[in-house]
């Protein structure tokens, strides 16, 4: 399996955290791979064979070859169908408002294909990107069909720009009151912005963040137990935390550590 990494330009690296790609081989028994919050919208392309994407309720669907899938509040459960071949434009938490005019809110755990968000230009990238040779020119081309699109620089407020920064630094730890009052503006106010330009509520990203920074020491094994994990990112205490856990990757955290976790973690920016 191959998992790469790769940072976009400069014009837009405000928008774009950044570009990745997963190729891998057809397995002969295909491992379910949970999709966890990560407070990013994303926007895949499948250059290989399909991925099946299952619900609640036992049943599946086959993804479609192109689409922009919108916050995830809750785990996702795909499964590859043959060889893995992924290029993905992983958005920074507010990065996509600029590029649509579609309800960010309305995304929100669902995969909408380019042609409904672009329209024909939408169906034009989708071709050009599946049949390009390399990465790099995958991020060429999708670099200047974002930057076509990237005319009103003003669209993200900086309000919401400094509060997700200021909820990042944080790891998600601070309350929203608290939140409100760095900001200087109203909680109600907050939470339409929000909502406006990242489809979350200013909670929902912390919690996200917060869960992705457990996440992260996880993977690094930075921790000693369950309870040094859960004071370390500040839960109220391991009950508060597993609860929590289980919430955004349908495991409790002893289920989900080991391969589980280290397959997750290529597609959802621990990184």
């Amino acid at each position: 399996m191959n998992y790469q990494t790769f940072e976009p330009d400069r014009d837009l690296t405000a928008f774009i955290k950044c570009y990745w790609t997963l190729e891998s081989p057809k397995e002969e028994t295909p491992e379910k791979q949970t999709i966890v919050p990560d407070g990013c919208i994303e926007m895949i392309f499948h250059y290989g064979d399909l991925y099946k994407q299952y619900f609640d309720n036992g049943n599946s669907i086959i993804q479609p070859r192109c689409f922009v899938i919108g916050q995830l509040t809750r785990p996702l459960e795909i499964e590859p169908t043959g060889e893995t071949g992924i290029f993905s434009v992983r958005f920074q938490p507010e990065g996509f408002l600029p590029f649509t005019t579609n309800s960010i809110k309305e995304m929100e755990n669902t995969a909408v294909s380019l042609e409904k968000l672009f329209g024909k230009d939408g169906q034009e990238i989708e071709q050009q990107i599946l049949n390009a040779n390399s990465t790099t020119e995958r991020i060429k081309l999708i670099e200047i069909f974002l930057l076509d699109r990237l005319t009103d620089l003003e669209t993200v407020d900086r309000i919401v720009k400094s509060t997700v920064e200021t909820i990042i630094t944080a790891n998600g730890q601070l309350p929203v009151d608290e939140l409100s009052k760095l900001t200087q503006v109203d909680r109600r106010q907050l939470l339409r912005k929000f909502s406006s330009a990242i489809g979350l509520s200013p909670k929902q990203l912390s919690r996200t963040i917060r869960l992705q920074a457990a996440l992260k020491m996880l993977l690094n094994d930075q921790f000693s137990n369950l309870s040094n994990l859960a004071y370390e990112n500040e839960y109220y205490d391991q009950a508060h935390f597993i609860k929590e856990f289980k919430e955004f990757t349908g495991s409790t955290p002893k289920e989900f550590y080991g391969t589980h976790l280290k397959m997750s973690s290529l597609f959802y920016g621990t990184d």
